[in-house]
């Protein structure tokens, strides 16, 4: 098995330990909460720090690791060149995205 396989199943079975000892400790709708709740947050932070680790992440002005100076936008209606939803110098939203 591939590190990342191992740990991948190694972190699910951390997460059903953890949420099955949340629901005998705590009342069962609390519990049940709790569980849903770790089952979707946990995935989410492991794939934050996989992120971090690759040189991206949910902070990171690069797009994630894999472009240099991230996506900027040409306007349909005047080709200028901006980053963002609108155009600053017509206000149109129409854009194409270069890379």
């Amino acid at each position: 098995m591939q590190p990342f396989y191992r740990s991948y199943v190694v972190s699910i079975f951390v997460s059903l330990a953890i949420s099955i000892g949340l629901q005998m400790i705590l009342p069962w709708p609390f519990g049940l909460v709790a569980a849903i709740a770790i089952f979707m947050l946990y995935p989410l932070i492991l794939r934050n720090g996989t992120l971090k680790r690759m040189g991206g992440g949910m902070g990171s002005s690069t797009g994630g690791g894999f472009l240099g100076n991230g996506i900027r936008y040409v306007c349909l209606v005047c080709s200028n060149k901006f980053n963002g939803i609108l155009c600053p110098r017509c206000g149109s939203k129409m854009k194409k995205a270069e890379f």
